[in-house]
């Protein structure tokens, strides 16, 4: 597998992940986190200019999509009921999904992301139990509860080095 940045000439199969990810979540109990069309075209079209934007590929196929950056991320200044483990610079993982026949595909990422940086932090819906054991699977920390800026609550992790 093979991790790089998104290019706009594949948003089309991107959007397909998505879809995806959001029939899965609604088969696996998590019909409220994405509802219909996120991310939207033009959130996922300014990720890519951004450089933000990743896909994960295998032989030509894209497996999986997920944004990535370097720095403070602001639904992560307040945390309840916890702590962030530490308030060193971090990376933010967002929007990760994973193709129907992906397996191994998340845990790939965020080894990726890892890799460029040894703290991150990623948020996950109440109701996505995959996410949270895939989470937990990778050595993240489930830290306390955010705010989205629509002041819906998620779930904070944090895994770092050390």
């Amino acid at each position: 597998m093979n991790i790089r940045p998104a290019r706009t000439e594949e948003l089309s199969r991107i959007e397909e992940i998505y879809a995806s990810a959001r029939a899965f979540m609604r088969e696996q109990g998590n019909p409220n986190q994405w509802r219909t069309q996120y991310p939207s075209l033009e959130l996922l079209s300014a990720d890519i200019a951004e450089k933000r934007l990743y896909v994960c590929e295998e032989e030509g196929e894209l497996l999986g999509v997920f944004y990535f950056a370097l720095g403070e991320d602001p639904t992560y200044r307040v945390i309840e009921d916890g702590a962030w483990l530490s308030d060193t610079p971090y990376g933010v993982i967002h929007r990760i999904a994973v193709a129907a026949r992906g397996r191994g595909v998340a845990s790939f990422c965020f080894s990726h992301c890892f890799s460029l940086c040894p703290n991150i932090r990623i948020d996950t819906h109440r109701d996505n139990l995959p996410m949270q054991r895939a989470l937990e699977k990778n050595g993240f920390h489930r830290c306390g509860i955010i705010h989205l800026e629509n002041g819906d609550a998620r779930i904070a992790y944090q895994k770092e080095e050390g």
